[in-house]
């Protein structure tokens, strides 16, 4: 072997030989073990991709609030709710306060009238409003025609609640009964 030709397989060997320890603090590195470790817990509990077609869903009549639930907690893995709301003119629900949960608002049809804090404001066709948890808020769908309406609830769980409210007796809700639910889910009402 020539002088030219050892010199660079020496230093390729030795290159080679200094890499092999740093490989391996990499792949000792507890931090890395445990990003792996998430990633691997992460594909075992990912949600499963879904299909929801238009008439497909939970429908509930949640204090004459009338809900398509499309995707739950369940679908999601416990990330978000997503509801369809198609109701009249008139219908609404009064001031209130999730403890827990973030909404986002997103009028596709009709109009609604919703207020989050002080402020009230007309969402129209197109128009999306953020309700973050712990400011009062409270909406009533507007104008001469029905109001299409997507909910997402961010995290997910409030759905559960909503399926209790569905199964009181239809007609003037029990205020009471109404409060004893949401108070186990941390919503509760207050006075406008």
């Amino acid at each position: 072997m020539d002088r030219k030709s050892f010199i660079k397989s020496s230093v390729t060997t030795i290159g080679a030989l200094a890499f092999i320890p740093l490989v391996n603090a990499c792949n000792n590195n507890p931090a890395k073990e445990k990003s792996t470790d998430q990633v691997s817990s992460f594909k075992e509990t990912s949600p499963k991709p879904k299909i929801v077609r238009n008439q497909e869903g939970l429908k509930l009549n949640v204090l004459g609030d009338n809900q398509t639930i499309k995707l739950a907690g369940k679908d999601t893995n416990g990330k978000f709710t997503l509801i369809e709301e198609l109701n009249n003119p008139g219908t609404g629900i009064p001031p209130h306060i999730h403890e827990n949960e973030d909404e986002i608002f997103n009028v596709l049809e009709g109009e609604m009238e919703l207020t989050v804090g002080q402020e009230t404001t007309i969402l129209k066709a197109g128009d999306l409003a953020f309700g973050p948890r712990g400011i009062p808020h409270s909406w009533k769908i507007i104008g001469d025609k029905k109001a299409k309406v997507i909910l997402s609830i961010f995290p997910s769980g409030i759905e559960y609640m909503f399926e209790e409210l569905s199964k009181l007796p239809l007609g003037p809700p029990d205020f009471k009964k109404v409060s004893e639910i949401c108070s186990k889910y941390q919503v509760t009402f207050v006075n406008s």
